[in-house]
């Protein structure tokens, strides 16, 4: 009878133990599941995480303003997402507010231009002011963006696509275009991506458009819109 008794409870407790063992291997393998279905744009980029980025890049002019410039710039970004995640789908994501400070911007190829002083005698005489031609070149300068509003689709496991609007103030050492202003104003729009590279860390992708003007701080305002491509590195902290 005792060897019965001793023989019902050494098996109830290896019951017992594989029991336990396999829910151990449940938990760990169900852990591990969520791990690797883990979204990196969703773990990274959540409400209150600091956007903190390096980026250079630069393009060419396109129709609509002056026509053979090209830009080079570069600068770096601190942004705040201020949203939880909010939609479904393709569309699920945040909302991000950025800064960027560009202390290198250089334009290069600005065509020349005939200047014209103003004429304030009679017409006829005004043959007699002297004209001015500047030869145009490049220029160089920084300015900042303080209003960058984004938008980051996150319902993906590495690659976070984002769309941002921008706009911010530029200065040169010269006029742009020749014979304008050397403070100009930068609007923008781009399309873009993080792809990222561990759960703090992504590399970032884009192509955007940008247009300068002075804004009628000058009479002539022919403007300058380019098509650019940057490339960045951003830490979420």
């Amino acid at each position: 009878m005792k060897i019965a008794v001793l023989a019902l409870l050494l098996c109830s407790a290896l019951a017992w133990g594989q029991n336990a063992d396999q829910g151990n291997q449940s938990g760990a393998a169900e852990k591990k599941r969520t791990t690797l279905s883990e979204s990196l744009p969703q773990s990274a980029e959540h409400k209150g995480a600091w956007d903190i980025g390096i980026w250079g890049g630069g393009g060419h002019s396109v129709s609509g303003g002056t026509s053979g410039v090209t830009v080079g710039n570069a600068g770096v970004r601190l942004g705040k997402i201020l949203t939880d995640q909010h939609g479904s789908g393709w569309y699920k994501g945040n909302f991000e507010y950025a800064v960027d400070l560009i202390p290198v911007y250089v334009i290069a190829g600005l065509p020349g231009r005939i200047i014209v002083p103003p004429c304030p005698l009679n017409p006829p005489t005004c043959l007699l002011v002297p004209f001015k031609f500047d030869p145009g070149g490049n220029a160089y300068g920084g300015g900042f963006n303080p209003l960058v509003a984004k938008w980051n689709f996150t319902n993906t496991r590495k690659i976070s696509p984002y769309f941002e609007l921008n706009g911010g103030v530029l200065f040169t050492n010269r006029e742009v275009p020749v014979a304008t202003s050397d403070v100009n104003f930068m609007s923008g729009a781009v399309l873009g991506m993080n792809v990222f590279t561990s759960t703090r860390h992504a590399l970032s992708f884009d192509v955007k458009y940008v247009h300068i003007s002075n804004a009628g701080l000058a009479t002539l305002n022919p403007g300058i819109n380019t098509v650019q491509g940057t490339i960045g590195f951003h830490w979420f902290k």
